[in-house]
């Protein structure tokens, strides 16, 4: 039986569909930022990508950590 995601995963059906894209998109578009830290991605997100803190914050901790957050 499949294990229900836990941690950012819960949020990436919802990122997904009301963002439109899917999170490997948004883990590539992260990667080619540049950017490193947690704050300075949660606001790239929210201000180029218009995603709301939350959503943010969820693809940026398990872009971040994706070992943490493994199933």
């Amino acid at each position: 039986m499949p294990t229900k995601p836990h941690g950012p995963a819960s949020y990436f059906p919802s990122i997904e569909a009301k963002y439109g894209r899917p999170i490997d998109d948004w883990k590539s578009a992260m990667r080619d930022s540049g950017l490193t830290s947690h704050k300075a991605l949660v606001e790239w997100l929210k201000t180029e990508h218009n995603l709301g803190h939350g959503h943010a914050t969820a693809l940026t901790q398990h872009h971040l950590n994706p070992e943490k957050w493994a199933s």
